[in-house]
């Protein structure tokens, strides 16, 4: 049975408001586990459930008989660490992060504090995605190795891949939990609760989005990190899909549209976080009304997906038209059908991407560069890179039908960044 659990918060600081000296009791949520325990589906959230699964479906299939598979697989999972990111106050364009990217393949000295976390969370998801296969297990060591890979580089990279070991919480000072919205479980609670939850992340009981539902709203309640909860449990949601086989060619970008509902993402999270048993009337309500949400946001996320591989395909048409003729696998051919996922790149990785020599990619590139598909910029003070311009404005258009006005994202679920109080050296 859920419970809550009682707990006196000392202040041993000063120099801050009165507010933030406060020393107060406050009350820390711990869930069920999810082991063992009955989920019932209502009809009509199991009618939203099966259509989410066949949008998620069909958008694997039908991907590849328009646009480059790879690409569009790149460039959505790119959209959905910008968009998971942006959740959490990171906001980044789409041409800032793309040559942020290609300045890291340059060894280019990172300066862009928000890129170098971005691009954190693109390399966590990466890792993450590429460990997971059809029926392979999610584990505690993964999550806390893709939290690892999520920290790197940041000025909080020394928590990266631990659970907490002090209590956090949501909303209220940064100072102490007195007037905290949400207070999750003590840190003594959060590796059971993990294990748990990694066990019912590899059962199939459940259909595929119900359970990557619940997953994600469990990992969101435990909050088990002292930063990137948000990044690391929507990350979650993908191993789900992946491991269950639904998503396994290219990710729906869930999160552009859990940023667009950012009021109605941190209700739902919180409605199944009930009191008493699993089988009351408002555990089931709560849980049934969040997996409805969550099916609806992979359904949006299948269409806006469909929104812009349209578009990159009626690009990539126009391109072909401007060249009239372009041999079959060629290296102008390859890189046509590339540059939908990768908007800037360099003539080494552009041979990297198509797998041809460097004469051939620099050749291929020069051609773009030669008819306007392609536009040299400079990368730090002394490199060369070349960017699509129309794939950006597609990529940053599928970024604004987020719709959420500057700062609004802090009415979503992060928890107190580092340090929750001042920390001793």
């Amino acid at each position: 049975m859920s419970r809550v659990v009682k707990r006196r918060w000392t202040s041993e600081w000063s120099g801050q408001t009165k507010s933030d000296r406060r020393s107060c009791s406050y009350e820390a949520y711990i869930p069920d586990n999810l082991v063992g325990r009955l989920f019932s589906l209502d009809g009509d959230v199991a009618a939203d459930v099966a259509d989410a699964e066949a949008a998620i479906a069909r958008l694997n299939v039908e991907a590849a008989a328009l646009i480059d598979t790879e690409a569009l697989a790149r460039i959505l999972l790119r959209a959905e660490a910008v968009a998971s990111s942006r959740i959490e106050g990171l906001d980044i364009g789409a041409r800032r992060l793309l040559r942020a990217e290609v300045g890291l393949g340059l060894d280019e000295v990172p300066h862009d504090v928000t890129a170098t976390e971005v691009l954190g969370n693109i390399d966590a998801m990466v890792f993450a995605v590429d460990q997971v296969g059809v029926g392979d297990p999610i584990t505690v060591d993964l999550l806390l190795e893709v939290h690892r890979r999520l920290l790197a580089g940041s000025r909080i990279e020394k928590y990266g891949g631990h659970f907490r070991e002090e209590q956090n919480w949501i909303g209220g000072s940064a100072y102490n939990p007195c007037s905290a919205a949400f207070v999750p479980p003590p840190p003594e609670n959060v590796q059971d609760l993990m294990t748990d939850l990694c066990a019912f992340c590899n059962d199939d009981a459940l259909p595929t989005v119900a359970q990557a539902a619940i997953a994600h709203a469990q990992f969101e309640t435990i909050h088990p990190f002292v930063d990137g909860n948000g990044r690391t449990g929507r990350t979650l949601i993908h191993l789900v899909l992946r491991r269950r086989g639904l998503a396994l060619r290219v990710l729906p970008p869930v999160s552009l549209v859990l940023a667009k509902w950012a009021k109605a993402y941190v209700e739902g999270l919180t409605g199944v976080r009930y009191r008493g048993p699993a089988t009351g009337k408002d555990a089931q309500a709560g849980v049934n009304q969040w997996i409805a949400q969550f099916s609806e946001a992979c359904i949006q996320a299948v269409s806006d997906s469909n929104t812009f591989e349209a578009r990159a395909r009626s690009i990539e048409t126009g391109w072909r038209a401007q060249l009239s003729t372009v041999r079959k696998n060629s290296a102008t051919d390859l890189l046509l059908r590339a540059l939908p996922g990768a908007p800037v790149v360099t003539v080494n990785s552009a041979a990297a991407l198509i797998g041809r020599t460097f004469p051939a990619a620099n050749n291929a590139v020069t051609q773009l560069v030669e008819v306007g598909i392609l536009k040299q910029v400079n990368i730090g003070r002394r490199n060369r890179a070349y960017e699509a311009p129309a794939i950006i404005a597609a990529f940053t258009d599928l970024e604004r039908q987020l719709g959420i006005p500057r700062g609004a994202t802090r009415t979503s679920e992060p928890s107190r960044r580092v340090p929750q109080r001042p920390q001793k050296d």
